[in-house]
């Protein structure tokens, strides 16, 4: 690793470990430029980062991906690779950082500076028990016994909220859910009070349930040793009720930066605005689309002349060209802002304003007229259940249990609807799905497609379903074949299909077209594509047989925020220009508000509450749902910070040993406050999903609504 700066201002002994001085910030990063060296040229990650962060503070770094926010937290820790080229200053406590040693930073680690990674998984060795980790954590920085360091670790894992730790303790990683492995995680970097804890996306790989238990641990975790705390994340929602200032990166450098309000309330950066504006919001039900950030981040590599964003910038300038705009103040107090337009910004100038009209003269979301009872049915789900056989033996293996991944679900979708299928990952939504585009007879229950029962159908019956039902997978990437150009990829269903050879490519033009994108370049390969673009050739090509049904698994929880929103719009267009009916299945409830009409939760198998969207999300009738929808992080901190969540305790139970009577009573908030002999009943009695009210269905014994938002 090179480092420039002045050699005199690094303390030369190892032992000299930075403590605290009155009036200085904990971390200081100034002018942080990173640099690293490829095939292709030098590539300069990070551009004259400058940020401070206090003690009891929560400084925020957001940003698209690629945008810097890991390689500076990275830089912090001093654990990036050897090659980088680092300029600048990094002081912990008025201590410099850059250009020690790792032996020094050794020291420091773990002990001054805690990092929570993203992958809790990747972050604990897997050979070792999760007490043996953490007993180390507490040894290698601190003179304590064995037994002393014992007794600390089973207070941290009871601090964290692991049950049962006495137990607990000796158990691997692979014993542990993705959550209580980030609560390990979070207790390791908490063990001995560091002065600094870097939040790497914490909560990214996690349900939403679960994020929000994570993130009320932070707030302990910050409250319990005062730490200063780097929040990165692409999530403006976690943001929004944790941060109490936002840096925003754009391109290797700062582009907005102050207080939380004023980020979210009087953003004077395109950039921030656009971010902004491409968020779904689960508390409000709008019908009109997104406003996405066109186009994608420069490549660090061949930064454009001038300001990085105006490529993308709907109100940029000849002077945009010309120079890269500072970071300068605005009107606001310790609110600065990159834009050479931060005047007409801050005057109340909307910088996508024109886009937004033109997105809302383009399409709205269809207000069907046709009530739904008249509708066809394009999909029924009757009674479907699915199992598997848990065994056990390498050689002679035997049956030891069952796992009862669907357990008598029912719903159906309209022509023209959204359905979107949501709960927490094991609650059953992927069996479902594979159990549907298996097109055959299910274990129990039936299963219609446009009139036919799967069960029923032949070989020749099922191939003609398959070209009426299409899926989007999640990983774009992955679901193309990067060894076939875009043309030979959108052909190949036409190809199979008996589709005339003389009409093959016209329609893989129209399907270029048709999904916005430019039908020249279909002689490219996948990787020459950005991650938006490649969702959008899935829909393309899962679009080339003219199906009916659009089985969309997770399309958008691979893509930034603001390629997000340009991914939702074009499936609210096309399915108001196709009529199409959509299966959508999300982990992310803001995404499900914004383009579903109708909503089933899952719960351990079964479904616990069906409904239209707006009547599910406003007022909620069962106390899982509810605790979902509680946890969802909406970005807006005076909303944010004033709401009441409803926090789960524990993780999902094993579908192979679900709990006796209503799945949901051991984890449910509100069994707590019923009678014994309502307990009792909770306890025993399985409730099944009936009607309450007009198309509205919940599975509780004491259903009651509740405001979330």
């Amino acid at each position: 690793m090179s480092v420039d700066h002045d050699p005199v201002s690094v303390l030369g002994t190892s032992s000299a470990l930075p403590e605290a001085r009155p009036g200085t910030p904990v971390l200081s990063v100034r002018d942080l430029h990173v640099r690293f060296p490829s095939e292709d040229g030098v590539v300069h990650a990070v551009r004259g980062v400058n940020f401070s962060v206090n003690a009891g503070e929560v400084v925020g770094l957001v940003g698209e991906s690629g945008s810097g926010k890991s390689v500076t937290s990275m830089s912090v820790m001093g654990l990036l690779d050897e090659s980088a080229r680092l300029e600048g200053s990094v002081k912990l406590h008025g201590t410099e950082l850059l250009g020690r040693d790792d032996d020094w930073m050794s020291e420091v680690r773990g002990l001054r500076i805690a990092m929570v990674f993203q992958d809790p998984l990747s972050a604990l060795t897997p050979v070792y028990s999760i007490g043996d980790q953490l007993i180390e954590a507490l040894m290698i920085h601190r003179e304590m016994s064995q037994k002393e360091a014992e007794a600390r670790a089973l207070e941290l894992l009871d601090l964290v909220g692991i049950p049962n730790p006495k137990v607990r303790i000796r158990n691997f990683p692979h014993e542990f859910s993705g959550g209580m492995r980030q609560r390990v995680v979070i207790a390791m970097a908490i063990a001995n009070n560091p002065d600094l804890i870097i939040a790497d996306e914490p909560t990214t790989a996690l349900d939403v349930t679960i994020q929000a238990q994570i993130l009320d641990l932070l707030r302990t975790a910050q409250r319990e040793t005062d730490s200063a705390v780097v929040l990165i994340t692409h999530d403006l929602g976690v943001v929004a009720g944790l941060a109490d200032r936002v840096a925003v990166m754009y391109a290797g450098r700062i582009v907005e930066h102050g207080p939380a309000e004023e980020i979210f309330y009087r953003s004077r950066m395109p950039y921030t605005v656009g971010l902004l504006g491409s968020l779904p919001r689960p508390d409000q039900d709008s019908g009109d689309p997104l406003t996405p950030v066109e186009g994608n981040p420069p490549s660090p590599l061949t930064l454009p002349p001038g300001c990085p964003f105006m490529p993308r910038c709907p109100i940029a300038i000849d002077e945009c060209a010309s120079h890269e705009p500072d970071l300068t103040a605005t009107d606001r107090p310790s609110h600065t802002a990159a834009c050479h337009r931060i005047g007409d910004v801050a005057g109340g100038l909307d910088p996508f304003a024109e886009r937004t009209r033109e997105a809302l003269a383009g399409v709205k979301k269809p207000k069907i007229k046709v009530p739904r009872a008249d509708r066809p049915t394009v999909l029924s789900v009757e009674n479907l259940a699915k199992s598997f056989p848990l065994t056990k033996g390498a050689v002679m293996k035997r049956r030891v249990g069952t796992v009862h991944a669907v357990d008598g679900i029912s719903f159906d979708i309209r022509e023209g609807e959204t359905l979107g299928l949501v709960g927490e990952s094991g609650c059953g939504k992927t069996t479902t799905l594979m159990e549907i585009l298996h097109f055959n007879a299910p274990e129990q229950g039936r299963i219609v497609v446009l009139g036919k029962e799967t069960g029923t159908v032949g070989r020749r019956g099922r191939k003609e379903l398959r070209r009426d039902v299409q899926v989007v997978f999640q990983d774009p990437m992955a679901s193309l074949d990067p060894r076939m150009p875009i043309h030979d990829i959108l052909a190949e269903p036409l190809k199979y299909n008996d589709y005339p050879k003389d009409r093959v490519d016209a329609r893989v033009r129209e399907l270029m077209g048709l999904v916005g994108l430019e039908p020249a370049h279909a002689n490219r390969y996948p990787r020459n594509f950005s991650g938006g673009q490649r969702q959008r050739i899935g829909i393309a090509r899962a679009l080339a047989l003219e199906p009916q049904l659009l089985v969309l698994d997770e399309p958008v929880s691979a893509l930034d925020v603001s390629i997000q929103a340009g991914v939702l719009n074009l499936l609210d267009r096309l399915r108001l220009e196709l009529g199409l009916a959509y299966l959508f299945v999300a982990h992310d409830l803001s995404v499900i508000r914004h383009i579903a009409n109708r909503v089933a939760v899952m719960y351990l198998g079964r479904l616990v509450e069906v409904g239209d969207v707006g009547e599910v999300f406003d007022h909620p009738l069962h106390p899982y749902t509810q605790a979902l929808l509680s946890a969802i992080p909406v970005p807006d901190p005076n909303k944010e910070r004033a709401r009441t969540r409803i926090l789960l305790e524990g993780d999902l139970p094993s579908p192979a040993d679900p709990p006796s009577g209503c799945h949901f009573h051991n984890r449910c908030p509100k069994y707590l406050t019923l009678s014994d002999h309502e307990q009792v009943r909770c306890r025993t009695e399985s409730p099944r999903i009936v009607e309450i009210a007009d198309e509205r269905q919940a599975a509780c014994w004491y259903p009651a609504e509740r405001e979330i938002f």
